[in-house]
């Protein structure tokens, strides 16, 4: 199976996980807690039953909150962006094995600006 422009195979489907990330795009994006339906409004292809169901699931794997608001939910991400990605490296360091072989890896794959950044951001240095 082949992807096309827009990321997908041949049969049209999604790659594992990716309709996950664009519906916590959507609420990223939002600002706040919104309904499935502004959340469809983002990610018009995938079917209303469909975005309910990721939204489900997301909730059950603690990545969003859902709260009922009159006959509907509201639904919001637990983290900003930059805390989920900072929880999916630490994930992936859990599970890397050898810590220093994973972090050595890491580093050594950093562009010239990101390790600067991060040396800054060891040494304490708060105006990054």
């Amino acid at each position: 199976m082949t992807g096309g422009k827009d990321g997908r195979g041949e049969g049209g489907r999604r790659a594992r996980g990716e309709l996950e990330s664009e519906v916590l795009a959507a609420l990223w994006a939002a600002g706040g807690p919104v309904t499935a339906t502004v959340v469809q409004e983002q990610v018009p292809d995938a079917a209303y039953t469909t975005l309910l169901t990721i939204l489900t699931r997301l909730c059950d794997k603690g990545l969003v909150t859902r709260q009922r608001e009159g006959r509907s939910h509201v639904y919001a991400p637990v983290d900003d962006q930059a805390g989920h990605a900072a929880a999916g490296m630490h994930s992936l360091l859990e599970e890397g094995g050898d810590r220093a072989a994973v972090l050595a890896r890491f580093v050594s794959e950093l562009s010239v600006e990101d390790e600067q950044l991060l040396e800054q951001l060891l040494h304490g240095d708060s105006s990054v």
